[in-house]
């Protein structure tokens, strides 16, 4: 891959402060996507994986692994944790593999963690944010509480706006290649749900966090690059999201029960199943992620040409004044 030489900034003479401008450097950059980082071989190469013991970050430990990545498994649950740990180390031996405690919705945890990785390893390479909780439940627009907003978006968005603040300064001063890749859902990302708006909002931010990520990182000339993640595509996620409330700390506790009616996974599973449907392969799905990966892509989803033609009419919708809504059938509709 063609390195960029520096870029350089037009400053605006005239505005207190000045204005930066994208120049002709900055603009090749930031519309080719070109960066420094490379992925290539894994061998040797150290990941931190956040909500790595089950689900979809299992299913990256496990991929991450196959390639002879040195990993870091970061989760809020030590017995989960190390059930993980244990069950990969049989497979894959314990020399790459270690397990962390983190709480991504805590700076010190996430700081600690960050400390911990570089102690030990003195590098990393890859940065997966992946942790997340679905928000308590479902609700209408209007009745989700203060502690419901308070405890999903301090996972899903502050928890990874913290793993970049503990990793990427000292990735930037190791000077290696590397990749922050964060774990957004359609729902918030390009099409959101109406009854999981606490949800839907913190994944929004997650996305659009990542994309002023992905720019600076291309304008200052960094030798990392950051991607967003979209699960999905190839059957039912199965993952332990359904039931975060198991880790809500007691102070976000909600304030009063719902008062809407709630989903039950079990009853979705066998809706999925009887459609014909499948449940998806986690692992799977992560091998498809280190092949973007590969492949330069700052959006990463199963199926992008059907996202971008969902996007598409979305933008038409909204050139047009209207709601930009796409109705579409899907697990939950």
């Amino acid at each position: 891959m063609r390195r960029p030489g520096p870029v350089r900034k037009r400053v605006e003479k005239d505005r207190p402060g000045g204005r930066c401008i994208h120049g002709s450097a900055d603009s090749e950059v930031l519309r080719s996507g070109i960066s420094c980082a490379t992925v290539g071989e894994l061998t040797g190469r150290v990941a931190v994986v956040t909500g790595g013991a089950s689900g979809i970050g299992a299913g990256m430990v496990e991929a991450l692994l196959e390639e002879d990545a040195t990993v870091v498994v970061a989760d809020i649950e030590q017995p989960v944790l190390e059930d993980t740990v244990a069950r990969l180390a049989e497979r894959f031996g314990r020399e790459r593999l270690v397990g962390v405690q983190t709480d991504v919705s805590r700076q010190e945890s996430t700081e600690a963690c960050a400390r911990e990785v570089y102690d030990r390893h003195g590098v990393c390479h890859f940065l997966f944010n992946n942790a997340g909780v679905g928000g308590g439940g479902v609700a209408k627009p209007w009745n989700w509480t203060p502690n419901d907003w308070k405890w999903c978006f301090g996972v899903n968005l502050f928890g990874a706006a913290n793993c970049v603040a503990a990793f990427v300064p000292r990735m930037l001063v190791g000077g290696e290649d590397g990749w922050i890749v964060n774990t957004s859902s359609s729902n918030g990302g390009y099409q959101p749900l109406p009854d999981l708006a606490v949800y839907a909002a913190s994944k929004a931010g997650l996305s659009t966090y990542t994309e002023c990520l992905a720019n600076a990182f291309a304008v200052s000339g960094a030798k990392l690059r950051a991607a967003i993640y979209y699960p999905g595509g190839d059957g039912l996620l199965e993952t332990r999201l359904w039931n975060s409330g198991r880790n809500r700390p007691p102070e976000l506790s909600r304030e009063h029960p719902h008062v809407d009616p709630q989903w039950d996974y079990q009853e979705v599973k066998a809706r999925v199943l009887a459609s014909g449907g499948k449940v998806a392969d986690l692992v799977e799905q992560a091998r498809s992620l280190l092949r973007a990966l590969r492949d330069g892509k700052f959006i990463i989803a199963a199926d992008t040409v059907s996202v971008g033609e969902l996007m598409r009419r979305r933008a038409e919708r909204i050139g047009t004044g209207q709601l930009p809504t796409v109705e579409e059938k899907g697990v939950f509709t």
